[in-house]
């Protein structure tokens, strides 16, 4: 079976939908876990995530400076293959003193490491990140559901690519625009990423390896350890942004 297919198939409206398990209630994060860089296993410094009118935000206005308070919060269980999905549009947020790489810049972490074993000054989770971007409104091409691999490494187009981020082949969206994400895994064999029901990036065999990733426990970092499950997270890194519709059906 083509790969296209796989994709086709389990974004098929054919699809049971009680299939799908909601991981988000619109009313709390009860099941999820906070971590930020500077700060211990559950504190949500100043209140950066938070329902607003149902949907789960990332709000700064508590901040006085970002101070590269990089955090994400961590759906309580871990999952191998499935189908993951949701809706993200971005806020007019942005905390000047993050890196300007961060500005309309947000993401999914998925075959994370426990973010218990997350020490208080490691930066970023040792995972694979399904990367949210939009337009910077100057016109150019910025695709967004591209892959980061923090701590991580993965194979495209048949090889091991050196690059910290590959890009996707999706359509440049604006900052307050709505958007479908969907992320399929099949363990540690291959990643499908799709945006608005396209397939935008394939990849396969995610494993521990590469940089960008500091401060973490060197027990953890197995390098070429394959990675066949882990937790999902949502990730806040000075740039507001809004989710709705989280949900998650397993795959065989």
């Amino acid at each position: 079976m083509s790969i296209t297919l796989l994709a086709n198939l389990s974004c098929s409206s054919t699809a049971e939908e009680n299939d799908w398990i909601s991981l988000f209630n619109g009313k709390d994060f009860d099941d999820w876990t906070v971590k930020f860089h500077h700060h211990d296993v559950g504190d949500n410094y100043a209140e950066t995530f938070r329902v607003v009118d149902g949907n789960l935000q990332v709000n700064y206005d508590g901040y006085q400076k970002f101070e590269n308070r990089y955090g994400h919060l961590f759906y309580n269980q871990p999952y191998g293959s499935y189908h993951f999905s949701l809706e993200y549009r971005f806020t007019d947020q942005w905390m000047e003193d993050a890196p300007d790489y961060t500005y309309r810049n947000s993401g999914i972490m998925f075959h994370s490491q426990d973010p218990k074993t997350i020490l208080k000054e490691q930066d970023w989770p040792i995972s694979v990140e399904f990367q949210l971007l939009a337009g910077l409104g100057d016109g150019k091409p910025r695709p967004t559901g591209n892959m980061c691999s923090p701590g991580t490494e993965v194979i495209f187009e048949g090889k091991m690519d050196p690059r910290h981020c590959i890009d996707s082949s999706s359509d440049t969206f604006e900052w307050d625009q709505w958007v479908k994400a969907d992320l399929i895994v099949f363990g540690d064999s291959l990643v499908i990423h799709l945006i608005n029901g396209d397939t935008v990036l394939r990849y396969t065999h995610p494993q521990i390896g590469g940089g960008v990733a500091n401060n973490y426990d060197t027990a953890i970092k197995e390098d070429g350890k394959m990675l066949k499950e882990g937790f999902i997270a949502i990730q806040a890194e000075g740039q507001g942004i809004e989710f709705r519709e989280i949900k998650i059906k397993i795959l065989e």
